[in-house]
């Protein structure tokens, strides 16, 4: 009886029903929308953050630059002499530390050794400034003219000038990453994948072999099988990594010990890369590395998002805070409205409902009538608004909005292609330590839907119901048959 009355009402009150229904849909696909793009943008930070740290890293621990004596950051170059007619090409490497104050390599152990962490593996940040040219040297011409290098006293004697000459040079500056070879699964590398040729091999700690990113590579025009030279070293391209998102870490990567020789750091690292063994934990785990291995940087994912601005940063603001409480109020009105409608149509039905009691329905029988057809009216709704969500997170995917997210300077990460502010003097010329500049990445936003949304999308649908049925169903109780059978509809 209570299904076919219920079904029978629901027919005949279509269009009412589907005012309420489409007012629910609305709402729901509201939050749906609006959570579906906030875990788009979720993701989206995740990319940024994996760019630099890489895939699985929860954590990495820095030492900070200790400021460096005036005049001691700036590289010097020295060409030697050559004979006339000489135009061989030379050219000077110079290698240095990217960053960061170098660490032990036993910090990694000890960092490796705390509670709470399940991996850890070092990496050495490398800058390198390659000058190559040739000197031409110019002729001496007996005789006056103007221009040229005047030789010989005023008294008499050979008198004439130096004509031509002078040097081509031309700069190379790129960024190299000694990588742990025997710990894969961690750093900046496993942001990148491996498009042509392979990666590294365990067993290649000390092997002259390098992985160079595609940009690069073919900015270079390198291929797998290429060498490439650093600081009189020849490496021998085995792979070509393209970034998942943003910018690479580094130009090349090579073997740590590789990267240690280069730089003359022997058994040091400038950053350890580390993976906790609960992602709940991660801030216990920062709180026990900060404690128990002394003068070290620990830097969270949290706490390098906290650095993301652009419109990444200001659209994620506005999903969290302004649609949150957009959806919220849209909840709320959704609601009310329907409750108000279910209580209006009660109001037109005082004669049925009066009848219905007269002929010995209980008001509870009455209520559970109305209740039931509200939540009926609520998953309606429901479905709608899931549909709708579902079609306007496509819609979000489909044109999938470019958003530009910039890392302010900090203490973690990797500069790029041209470190601590590019060629110049000083402290911050060819990656001097300091803090890394600025890193702006382009990221595609998506709006993936995710289960837990579908079922907050139901449970939304089904309390909708519930309460615009409790509106409807006070006001059905609280109707005596005497009154509502003196009343004409």
């Amino acid at each position: 009886m209570f299904f076919t009355y219920l079904r029978r009402e629901l027919r005949r009150r279509r269009k009412a029903a589907l005012v309420v229904a489409s007012g629910l849909a609305l709402g729901i696909a509201l939050v749906i929308v609006v959570n579906s793009v906030a875990n788009g943008m979720g993701k989206a930070q995740d990319k940024v953050l994996q760019s630099l740290y890489g895939l699985g890293t929860d954590m990495t621990v820095t030492k900070a630059a200790t400021p460096a004596a005036a005049g001691s950051q700036q590289p010097r170059f020295q060409f030697g002499a050559r004979g006339e007619g000489d135009k061989t090409t030379q050219s000077s490497d110079r290698v240095r530390v990217q960053g960061f104050t170098t660490l032990a390599s036993s910090t990694v152990d000890k960092v490796a050794g705390q509670q709470g962490v399940a991996a850890a593996a070092g990496g050495l940040n490398l800058s390198v400034v390659k000058v190559s040219g040739t000197f031409t040297r110019g002729q001496f011409q007996q005789g006056g003219g103007a221009g040229g290098f005047r030789r010989g006293g005023a008294s008499g004697g050979s008198q004439g000038e130096v004509m031509g000459g002078g040097a081509d040079f031309g700069i190379n500056q790129y960024s190299v990453y000694g990588t742990d070879v025997t710990r894969t699964g961690l750093g900046p590398l496993t942001s990148s994948k491996i498009t042509s040729g392979r990666g590294f091999k365990t067993t290649e700690t000390d092997a002259k072999v390098a992985v160079a990113d595609s940009a690069y590579a073919k900015e270079k025009k390198y291929e797998v099988g290429s060498t490439v030279t650093i600081k009189g070293t020849a490496y021998k391209v085995i792979g070509i990594a393209t970034a998942d998102s943003g910018d690479p870490a580094a130009n090349l990567y090579i073997p740590l010990k590789q990267a240690q020789t280069l730089a003359g750091e022997k058994d040091k690292v400038t950053t350890v890369y580390v993976r906790a063994t609960d992602s709940q934990r991660i801030d216990t785990v920062k709180s026990a590395i900060q404690k128990n291995v002394s003068g070290t940087t620990v830097t969270t994912s949290s706490d390098l998002a906290k650095t993301v601005s652009g419109s990444l940063s200001t659209a994620s603001s506005l999903a969290t805070d302004v649609g949150k409480w957009l959806s919220i109020a849209v909840l709320v009105a959704a609601f009310l409205v329907a409750g108000l409608l279910t209580s209006s149509a009660v109001s037109r039905r005082v004669r049925e409902f009066g009848t219905l009691k007269a002929l010995g329905w209980k008001s509870g029988r009455v209520t559970r009538q109305v209740v039931g057809e509200a939540v009926v009216n609520g998953l309606v709704g429901g479905v709608l608004g899931i549909a709708l969500g579902l079609a306007g997170a496509y819609v979000v995917t489909a044109i999938s909005p470019t958003l530009s997210a910039q890392l302010g300077a900090t203490g973690g990460g990797f500069g790029g292609e041209r470190p601590g502010g590019g060629f110049g003097g000083g402290a911050a010329g060819f990656g001097g330590p300091g803090r890394q500049a600025a890193k702006s990445l382009q990221i595609a936003l998506t709006a993936p839907v995710s289960v837990t949304t579908i079922v907050l999308a139901v449970c939304l649908a089904v309390a909708g119901g519930l309460i615009a049925g409790a509106f409807g169903g006070w006001r059905a109780s609280r109707l005596r048959p005497a009154d509502a059978l003196r009343r004409v509809e």
